[in-house]
């Protein structure tokens, strides 16, 4: 008798770990394959984001770049592939929407708030992809920025980066007012008369460099008076020296004439 209900509890207690392990083994099958709550709040939002931005293009937009973001003829290009660096920066500057067509877009307040641009940047994302601004910092070595921004920079955005004149009506921006991202997004992305540097050309690390040197001129100040633009001590030295003689001549007339 004895023997027979050991028996079956020894035959419970093993139907019982079977049913553990099948349960253990399904519950780590499930935890592996499918997908984890974070990731499907990640695509929700990006889908909700994607369609937001849709409606926004649709409602200001698709005027001149036509629908589906392909671009109509004479009045705006194709967004295809432009990806969401491109319409951060022109969003987020005020230079789109254009009001007429001209010479040069120019910077103005912004008539999207930051979600709003957020939004659509993801739908013309969703259209092509296309450069993205890095997470994180974007400001790197200041030393190697100022001798990348001497070398491929100032001629066109000038020494202190105030900007220049270009052909045809058309100028170099100041950058005094640039954020960081607007700095990257406009080398990543080459916005209007200004070349696209892609990574192969300029790489993340030069790019941030760039922009850790542009900002750091904003909060230099000069100690040792007007810095003349910044255009070194060449020019500055000329120019204290033809002040200092033009000072020296007006002296000796005056004392010249007094005599």
């Amino acid at each position: 008798m004895n023997l027979e209900l050991n028996g079956k509890r020894k035959e419970r207690l093993r139907r019982f770990a079977v049913l553990l392990l099948a349960l253990m083994t399904l519950g780590g099958l499930y935890t592996f394959f499918a997908p984890s709550s974070a990731a499907q709040d990640e695509a929700e939002s990006k889908r909700v984001a994607i369609q937001e931005g849709k409606e926004l293009f649709e409602q200001g937009c698709i005027s001149c770049h036509g629908r589906g973001a392909e671009g109509v003829d004479d009045r705006g290009p194709s967004l295809v592939g432009v990806g969401p660096a491109s319409v951060e920066f022109q969003v987020s500057t005020g230079r789109m929407p254009l009001p007429r067509q001209e010479a040069q877009a120019e910077r103005k307040p912004s008539s999207y708030s930051a979600s709003e641009i957020a939004a659509l940047a993801a739908y013309v994302d969703s259209l092509g992809g296309g450069p993205k601004i890095p997470d994180g910092d974007l400001r790197g070595d200041v030393v190697l920025g100022g001798e990348l921004f001497r070398l491929g920079c100032a001629s066109c955005h000038g020494f202190a980066a105030n900007g220049g004149a270009l052909s045809g009506g058309k100028f170099a921006p100041s950058l005094v007012k640039s954020s960081d991202r607007e700095i990257y997004a406009a080398m990543l992305t080459g916005p209007q008369n200004m070349p696209r540097f892609g990574d192969n050309q300029i790489t993340p690390d030069e790019k941030k460099a760039i922009v850790a040197y542009v900002q750091s001129m904003k909060a230099d100040k000069d100690p040792g008076g007007a810095g003349l633009g910044r255009t070194g001590p060449v020019p500055e030295g000329l120019v204290v020296f033809l002040v200092g003689i033009g000072g020296l001549l007006v002296a000796t007339l005056w004392i010249a004439g007094k005599s």
